[in-house]
């Protein structure tokens, strides 16, 4: 049976949220996209009043993608990001084949996965066009059913992960966790004694 490991992205992989980070990045190099903020707080008011949930969120968050050349801004991003990857992530560095399951958009993972040589993503998908998330966020439960859904027969030694509380269920996977810290640190503990 092949052996693998399990690693979420977002201050797991690289110390920072990349959506939000690219947000950033995007306004500074295409300042237009400005106009896109009225709406952007607009939508958010029914997620922080609790009415919708990520999902909703993301079905406008990236409302600014058709306004900017998007492969390139990523490949750019990136070029200035892949330096911010914690180095026991890098390729050569790794014992066993990764996996990586992510919130994060598919169009702005893609790339950096694809550099760092991960055998396989699996990721919230959005149309590259629109912005707009197609289907479910990946996130909670719905990391483990893509899981089992895109990947078969495989044994999975080691889990990582910034976050304890929405990673309980890709943790599971695993027969050792990795609380990831914010500086990278690698914290092992067990599934049984934090999850009672």
């Amino acid at each position: 049976m092949k052996e693998i490991d399990i690693f979420d992205f977002d201050k797991t992989i690289v110390p920072f949220d990349s959506g939000s980070v690219f947000w950033i990045y995007c306004l500074i190099h295409n300042p237009w996209i400005v106009i896109c903020v009225p709406y952007l707080l607009v939508m958010m008011i029914p997620f922080f009043l609790g009415i919708k949930d990520l999902t909703y969120v993301k079905k406008h968050v990236y409302c600014y993608v058709p306004l900017i050349n998007l492969e390139k801004s990523v490949k750019k991003f990136w070029d200035k990001h892949e330096k911010d990857v914690f180095e026991w992530f890098r390729k050569e560095n790794r014992e066993r084949p990764a996996v990586v399951i992510s919130a994060s958009a598919d169009f702005l993972l893609e790339d950096i996965c694809s550099r760092l040589g991960v055998e396989k993503l699996i990721c919230s998908k959005h149309d590259s066009k629109t912005g707009a998330i197609i289907g479910l966020n990946c996130k909670d439960e719905e990391k483990v059913r893509r899981y089992h859904e895109e990947v078969s027969g495989c044994k999975v030694i080691n889990v990582s992960s910034d976050s304890i509380k929405s990673d309980r269920a890709i943790f599971s996977l695993g027969e050792n966790c990795f609380h990831i810290q914010k500086d990278g640190e690698r914290k092992p503990f067990k599934y049984s004694e934090m999850y009672k």
